[in-house]
């Protein structure tokens, strides 16, 4: 008889975190690039549609790339971070600590220090959060009890960019726990079976960095397009 094949295991989607202000502002930004250029294009004379055209192919690249394109997508084994122009992969146990000052940014072991542009700190909201908490210890010095506790009331307490840092701060601290316990299990494997599990960990535990030429090269070419009409005009 052959034996049963073992259940797979669960594969956890990723979770997003973005700024919902940055989409809007882009988003309100194209339709107002579309309406301009679209005059220009279809209605001036002369020069004027070309000028649109290489401006709205400058322009269009830039603004998504900095209103729509950040994204943080990250699950129980890695994280991979969309910037403006490069997107960078890594498995949590490549990353040494999380940071939210003036902005979001991701130490690695090695070092390197990556920006998540995904993630704007509000010092304004961090101010107002920073009230929150004062008048909750001024009307309740002694703090309420895990029992009758908000979890709720406490995130709304908390500026959005800290909140999502903390979250990835815990995502990051249970795949290091599991990584260190299935460490401890593997000692118990022959040596060859080691070797192959350290060189396989070696293969994914290299930090992923990716350009964005989809977004560069139609920047470029807008932009010297538009270089080359200005000088020759």
């Amino acid at each position: 008889m052959t034996s049963p094949t073992p259940p797979a295991e669960p594969v956890y989607a990723d979770r997003t975190f973005r700024s919902p202000a940055g989409m809007v502002g882009g988003v309100l930004l194209l339709l107002l690039i579309c309406w301009i250029g679209g005059d220009a294009l279809f209605r001036g004379s002369g020069r004027v549609p070309w000028l649109a055209l290489a401006g709205a192919l400058t322009a269009v690249p830039l603004i998504v790339a900095f209103t729509l394109r950040p994204v943080v997508f990250a699950n129980e084994q890695r994280i991979r971070i969309r910037n403006p122009f490069r997107t960078i992969a890594m498995p949590w146990t490549e990353v040494a600590d999380l940071r939210a000052g003036y902005s979001s940014e991701l130490f690695t072991e090695g070092g390197a220090k990556y920006q998540l542009w995904a993630v704007p700190v509000s010092l304004r909201q961090r101010k107002k959060a920073a009230r929150q908490q004062s008048r909750r210890s001024l009307d309740d010095p002694y703090d309420r009890t895990s029992v009758t506790a908000d979890v709720r009331d406490t995130k709304a307490r908390t500026a959005t960019a800290d909140q999502t840092m903390a979250d990835l701060r815990e995502l990051a601290a249970r795949a290091k726990e599991g990584a260190k316990s299935a460490g401890a299990g593997a000692k118990s494997a022959t040596s060859s079976a080691a070797s192959a599990a350290s060189s396989a960990e070696g293969a994914e535990s290299a930090v992923s960095v990716r350009w964005a030429y989809e977004v560069i090269v139609p920047a470029v070419v807008g932009a010297v397009l538009l270089a080359i009409l200005l000088a020759t005009g």
